[in-house]
């Protein structure tokens, strides 16, 4: 005996059990009831919605010989029987436009409506499928019998692409009533799997039911043949591991890893990350489909809270902490670039889906990320919740002007001397001033270089000194000489907070020191010339213009101290 898939099993026989189309049923029940039915339906939506199901319970409440009075058919009669099973009929036809597309086949069908159905208290009801593939001349074909229809004869077409239709003949659809199916919901598609779980005899956890859920994509025809092809494997019971066994999901579990990994900005951890999936078998085009939702979901814990969340239950506050690592426009670029791939075919279509998942991981543990400028201007100039802002950094509001000292026991060294991180004379007037320098020697350009690309990588790193990041990569290494090593920086607030504080000073040298490995001292003096032209850099430029506003503009120039801002093009 041959076993019907549950898909088909399971079709509605009523307009009230189509799940979640309550707007098209209801309409067409009451139509039908007081007969008030149109000569033309046109039924549009995503695959697996419901739409050709809906056309022939439609079929069947006309015909029925024991339609109850609010017009819903029995079900159970020869004439719903034999419409329900799509068995041939006179007065119910099913066409496929996929394969009688063309303007033969439409004269054909005007012809056959012409005729009378077979019992006059009966409709000649024409149910064509995929109706978007009808080409331009068969539309117009159909035209005139659509303006004219003959009576008791209703056509419905069925599509999920009418702006083909609207394309190819717009006068059509003046001619229609058009119902738009809609898109079913998870909690729609897992009700209706445990009803038919439930008539089975089957049990099934619930994640499982979600799990079937999400990959059917809003159609209920996909979730119930994919319940299908999972009940082959599980058995009497359904459970979460067999369905991600079957289909091949990733685990949420897995993307809450990855986003912590992201926000850390662990770069190297990434090839292990895909390695991983690689080793444990998982589908390149399933993962990249699930990040887009784990990102929808980390989006939606920003703005609406966990609770809303498309997630398990167990796993929405761990969704809410990770998500708290980002801001809303760091996933939502994130969530772009996706998009981005995912809109281009870039992903479909490589012959290396490997690398451009490795590049797009690494991409976003790159990602700079986002300040909302408004909150931090209105911060620094006093305004608004400042417990909300994160710790500052040593800088006064007033960068420019020193902090208060108390009064020194000796007057400080006569003339403007070079400010050095390891002199005590130059920034503590009550103190001794320090040796003279040793005697220095001819600079070295290797060694200028080498540690200017320190000084740089200091400053890209992320954990340098806190506020100086943007200045730091427009400071210069004029002179190496044995432990002192003298910079030069733009006029700014840079300049003013280094050569003002003293401490700055020497936490900056430390680091320097830590990175070349030896001890230095530290110069810091105004740049006494423009920077040469063969080290004008585009990057050098927008440092030295943010460098210049921040000058310009003090509230701004707080904003870039504390939150280390970037000029963007």
């Amino acid at each position: 005996m041959s076993r019907k898939a549950l898909a088909r099993l399971y079709r509605p026989r009523r307009f009230g059990e189509m799940a979640m189309q309550e707007h098209v049923s209801e309409t067409l029940k009451a139509a039908v009831a007081r007969g008030r039915t149109a000569h033309a339906y046109l039924f549009t939506g995503p695959r697996g919605v419901g739409k050709t199901t809906a056309a022939r319970v439609l079929a069947m409440a006309l015909n029925c010989d024991f339609r109850s009075e609010d017009g819903e058919p029995c079900g159970e009669c020869e004439s719903c029987v034999r419409i329900w099973a799509g068995q041939t009929s006179l007065d119910v036809v099913e066409i496929d436009a996929a394969s009688n597309r063309g303007v033969d086949d439409a004269r054909e069908l005007r012809e056959r409506a012409m005729y009378a159905p077979t019992d006059e208290r009966r409709y000649k009801v024409y149910i064509i499928d995929e109706a978007h593939m009808l080409t331009r001349e068969a539309w117009n074909a159909l035209l005139k019998i659509l303006e004219e229809p003959p009576p008791r004869v209703i056509f419905v077409f069925a599509t999920t692409e009418p702006q083909k239709i609207q394309q190819a003949a717009p006068p059509i659809l003046s001619r229609c009533q058009r119902f738009d199916f809609r898109r079913i919901s998870v909690a729609g598609i897992v009700q209706r799997l445990r009803e038919v779980l439930a008539a089975e005899g089957l049990e099934a956890e619930e994640e499982a039911l979600y799990l079937l859920a999400r990959r059917a994509d809003g159609g209920m025809r996909d979730a119930l043949s994919l319940l299908d092809q999972v009940l082959a494997l599980a058995g009497r019971r359904l459970t979460a591991a067999d369905v991600r066994r079957v289909l091949g999901l990733v685990g949420e579990e897995l993307y809450l890893e990855l986003f912590r990994l992201i926000a850390e900005r662990r770069h190297a951890g990434v090839f292990h990350f895909v390695a991983r999936l690689v080793d444990e078998g998982y589908d390149f085009a399933d993962f990249y489909r699930g990040l887009a939702d784990a990102l929808r979901a980390l989006l939606v814990c920003r703005l609406e809270g966990p609770a809303a969340a498309d997630v398990r239950e167990d796993l929405k506050p761990q969704f809410a902490e990770v998500a708290e690592n980002f801001a809303v426009g760091d996933l939502l670029r994130m969530l772009a670039q996706v998009a981005e791939l995912d809109t281009e075919g870039r992903f479909r279509k490589s012959g290396n889906p490997r690398i451009q998942l490795e590049a797009l991981l690494l991409r976003f543990t790159h990602l700079d990320r986002t300040v909302e400028l408004e909150e931090v201007l209105r911060a620094a100039a006093g305004v608004g919740d400042a417990a909300a802002l994160p710790p500052r950094g040593a800088a006064a509001v007033e960068p420019l002007r020193p902090a208060a000292r108390p009064a020194p026991a000796a007057p400080p060294a006569p003339g403007p001397a070079p400010v050095r991180a390891a002199s005590p004379a130059a920034s503590a007037p009550e103190r001794q001033p320090a040796p003279a320098p040793p005697t220095p020697t001819a600079p070295a350009a290797a060694d200028v270089e080498t540690v200017e690309a320190h000084l740089r990588r200091i400053a890209d790193s992320g954990d340098g000194i806190r506020g100086l990041k943007v200045f730091l990569r427009a400071a210069r290494v004029v002179a190496v000489e044995q432990r002192h090593v003298v910079v030069e920086l733009p006029p700014g607030p840079g300049l003013d907070r280094l050569t003002s504080d003293r401490a700055l000073r020497e936490r900056l040298a430390e680091r320097l020191g830590e990175s070349l490995g030896r001890p230095v001292e530290l110069e810091v003096r105004a740049a006494s010339a423009p920077t040469p032209a063969e080290r004008l850099t585009p990057e050098r430029v927008k440092e030295e213009q943010l460098a210049r506003l921040a000058r310009e503009e003090p509230v701004l120039g707080r904003a870039v101290r504390e939150w280390e801002l970037e000029l963007r093009d």
